[in-house]
């Protein structure tokens, strides 16, 4: 039952070419740095993964994080709903010049769409959308006398996501608004790798408290310092980080 790791290579391991990779995060709250670091320095060393599906609230900033997943030519395509965040140039540059494919998704839906993943609801209706570009080609139905456009559930291969606290057990808490997407990826992948700011005795959770129960982690690795997206920006930081 206990599903602590050693270190973040052991963490990473086991993610494939071709992937789909939800990654947690509201810009840089919530965001696993180390492990998305950590995938980067696996595909320095041995050239893989490659090709990934990467599913995230947006495009990365700078050159670190996700930026630098994607500056790494790691990722294939990115479902979001903000790819134009504070500072997206990698992003952009690669999606002008054709390198990176993009399916854009309002924020609400790509949410319930992840949502639906991991409650096994195939396909739900949501009026959001109708009549724009982002509807085309899905099925709409008219509810009360409104329209409606169908979509899919989001599921993954795996989901990198930062937490809070943690026991050996992989109940989880996460800090203030670093929660958002992080809770609803764990349910939605099948396998969930999980950065922790601390990992606690089983028990030391109050299991009230607790906000992703044990059942939806496979892996917890502790980061007691974890970096935050927005600092490392501040200093014109880049992936890999100097010493």
């Amino acid at each position: 039952m206990d599903k602590t790791v050693a270190n973040l290579a052991s963490a990473v391991a086991k993610i494939e070419d071709g992937m789909t990779v939800m990654i947690g995060g509201f810009g840089g709250a919530g965001s696993p740095i180390e492990l998305i670091h950590a995938l980067i320095d696996r595909y320095r060393a041995t050239g893989h993964p490659r090709d990934l599906t990467v599913v995230n609230n947006n495009a990365g900033n700078g050159h670190v994080g996700l930026a630098a997943l994607i500056e790494a030519g790691m990722v294939r395509k990115l479902i979001c709903s903000f790819p134009r965040s504070a500072d997206p140039v990698v992003f952009t540059d690669l999606y002008l010049a054709g390198k990176i494919e993009l399916e854009l998704v309002p924020q609400g839906t790509l949410a319930e769409r992840i949502r639906a993943g991991g409650a096994g609801i195939p396909a739900f209706y949501t009026p959001t959308s109708f009549g724009t570009d982002l509807a085309a080609g899905k099925p709409v139905e008219e509810f009360e006398g409104r329209s409606y456009v169908r979509e899919r559930w989001l599921k993954a291969d795996v989901a990198l996501v930062k937490a809070e606290l943690a026991d050996p057990y992989g109940n989880l808490t996460y800090r203030m608004a670093a929660r958002n997407f992080n809770p609803l990826m764990c349910m939605a992948s099948a396998v969930t790798i999980v950065q922790a700011s601390r990992i606690v005795a089983a028990g030391e959770i109050d299991p009230e408290a607790v906000v992703t129960p044990g059942i939806f982690v496979q892996k917890i690795v502790e980061v007691p310092h974890p970096h935050q997206e927005e600092d490392l920006n501040r200093a014109n930081a880049a992936y890999p980080l100097e010493a």
